[in-house]
């Protein structure tokens, strides 16, 4: 980490402008999905579950991915909307933890965003009831061949429950690594008055 890392990180405003810097950074870095982050859930009892999932867009409005809503986090988002995000860049030795509730996306907006995927990945969408039992890899597969016979000359249909969250943050940890793990940790906090920061001990 640099000096100006430091004092970025210390006097910027806006960690949403961290975060696209990093990003960016990490995009030119990572040799695989820079944008995979751990998605942490938990039920209405509290019990947690975490998964790796892909960022899909992000800004002043939140953090955006796309799921099943039917299933387990799609369940546990629906009965416990607070969530947590953490995205691990190794190539940068940075790490960025994001918390605050998750909203559903519209409908034109999960439509616009299934439409943009390959084919195959809409079809496995169709075919796929993400996280229920399932009695064998062939059962799946036929599900998936079912699909393309019915949609065989048209466009792919989105599931209803086919869906995007977006989380809006409460809270952004970024995470840098020092020697000795004298690490740096700065978190910031929103309120109606806007974002403050914070130094952690490591």
């Amino acid at each position: 980490m640099t000096a100006t890392d430091e004092v970025e990180l210390k006097h910027q405003g806006d960690p949403i402008a961290v975060f696209d810097r990093w990003f960016a950074e990490a995009c030119e870095t990572e040799p695989n999905d820079a944008n995979a982050m751990a998605l942490a859930t938990a039920s209405a009892s509290g019990a947690p579950s975490v998964r790796m999932v892909l960022l899909k867009g992000h800004g002043s409005d939140g953090f955006l991915f796309y799921t099943n809503a039917r299933s387990r986090k799609g369940r546990e988002i629906a009965a416990n909307s607070q969530a947590a995000l953490l995205f691990h860049w190794k190539s940068l030795r940075r790490q960025v933890r994001i918390e605050g509730p998750l909203t559903e996306v519209d409908t034109a907006t999960a439509d616009g965003y299934f439409a943009s995927r390959t084919r195959d990945s809409q079809l496995g969408a169709v075919a796929s009831d993400q996280s229920a039992p399932l009695d064998s890899r062939a059962t799946f597969i036929a599900r998936y061949e079912a699909a393309e016979q019915r949609f065989e000359g048209g466009a792919v249909v989105r599931p209803p429950h086919w869906t995007g969250f977006r989380l809006d943050p409460v809270a952004i940890e970024f995470w840098l690594d020092r020697p000795h793990r004298l690490h740096e940790r700065h978190l910031f906090e929103r309120s109606t008055s806007g974002w403050t920061s914070t130094l952690l001990y490591p």
